[in-house]
């Protein structure tokens, strides 16, 4: 089992290999950072669009109920 694993698993001798890759990690995890920040910039728009929507709602209820009483 740990003989497949060995042979799965590539270390290059040069080390030089890994430069691209950490590079290109780089760039993923700036972007997965930038689209995550985005998600939650839009999500707190849109929260506080429903809190509006909510309370346009609440108060024509309201209205509604205090015509209904006189």
């Amino acid at each position: 089992m740990k003989v497949w694993i060995l042979n799965f698993l590539y270390f290059p001798e040069d080390k030089s290999a890994y430069i691209p890759a950490a590079i290109e990690f780089l760039i993923f995890a700036v972007i997965c950072i930038l689209v995550f920040r985005w998600i939650l910039k839009k999500s707190k728009k849109q929260e506080e669009q429903t809190k509006e929507l909510e309370k346009r709602i609440l108060n024509e209820r309201d209205i509604e109920q205090q015509k209904k009483q006189k």
